[in-house]
């Protein structure tokens, strides 16, 4: 096993089909049109060190987060229903754990140009966006109203 070590996350920024980017509002990510007078969240990306104990061919295992304040997405059962919750975390303290984290990890699809982002703890369930100014959430509905196409563009 090719062992590598990452020192700091990759960067970049999401929108979803609707050209709407994520911004941080009250200590949530939310959808907004891009416009000029909009900056996006810089979201960082890190793999999962150990993708051999998750299951395969579902993606590729990532923690995600937020730079400014420094925060991860994670996934959590909130009465009986799978919530997405931004948590005070540092990105290199999960990717440095000794197992995966899995509520903090997702499976990064890519088809062409769009990603998705599925729960690790949660499988079947998705980050999605749906109208404006709304908190990203997670679904299980594919389609309809719930987005989970989204745009992901690392800094080179």
């Amino acid at each position: 096993m090719l062992e590598f070590k990452v020192n700091k996350p990759q960067t970049g920024e999401v929108s979803d089909l609707n050209q709407q980017v994520w911004i941080l509002q009250d200590q949530t990510i939310v959808t907004v049109p891009r416009t000029d007078s909009v900056t996006p969240v810089t979201v960082t990306v890190v793999p999962c060190k150990y993708p051999e104990y998750l299951e395969q061919g579902r993606g590729i295992p990532i923690y995600m987060g937020i730079e400014n304040p420094e925060m991860c997405l994670s996934c959590e059962d909130i009465g009986g229903q799978p919530t997405l919750q931004l948590k005070e975390e540092e990105i290199l303290d999960l990717y440095n754990e000794v197992a995966p984290v899995e509520p903090f990890l997702f499976y990064h699809s890519k088809d062409g140009r769009t990603s998705t982002f599925e729960s690790v703890a949660f499988p079947g369930w998705f980050i999605a966006s749906s109208e404006i100014r709304h908190p990203l959430y997670l679904t299980s509905d594919l389609g309809g109203k719930n987005n989970v196409n989204f745009n992901l563009s690392i800094n080179a």
